[in-house]
């Protein structure tokens, strides 16, 4: 499967007035928006949170998590964010892919309006 990134705009949900354009990694296989340490701090991204999931690789790890508004052409949606490793890749996930309603079309490697799944 081929793997291809989208312009975003990342802002923060509270104070609306910072905000960061990003390329973010289309990856079906991943749950949530990770987000690289750089840019949690440069939009000030609290994360409140913490949870442990398995990576690809089946080793468990533990990240932050907090709330980050996204723009994707002209539809924004607020949704969750995992704060990644220093140096990982801005990556788009299937949650926030369902939350606008869009899918992955790797051959043309764009995202496509798509009905999100209900059950």
């Amino acid at each position: 499967m081929s793997t291809f990134m989208v312009a975003a705009v990342l802002i923060h949900p509270e104070h609306r007035d910072q905000s960061v354009e990003a390329e973010l990694l289309v990856d079906t296989g991943s749950t949530y928006i990770l987000l690289p340490p750089e840019l949690v701090a440069r939009l000030g991204l609290p994360t409140p949170y913490q949870q442990r999931a398995r990576l690809a690789s089946g080793e468990l790890v533990t990240y932050r998590m907090g709330e980050v508004r996204v723009r994707l052409d002209v539809d924004e949606r607020t949704t969750v964010f995992w704060a990644g490793p220093p140096g990982c890749r801005a990556i788009l996930g299937a949650v926030a892919l369902e939350e606008f309603g869009l899918a992955a079309d790797p051959r043309e490697r764009r995202l496509v309006p798509g009905p999100p799944a209900l059950l």
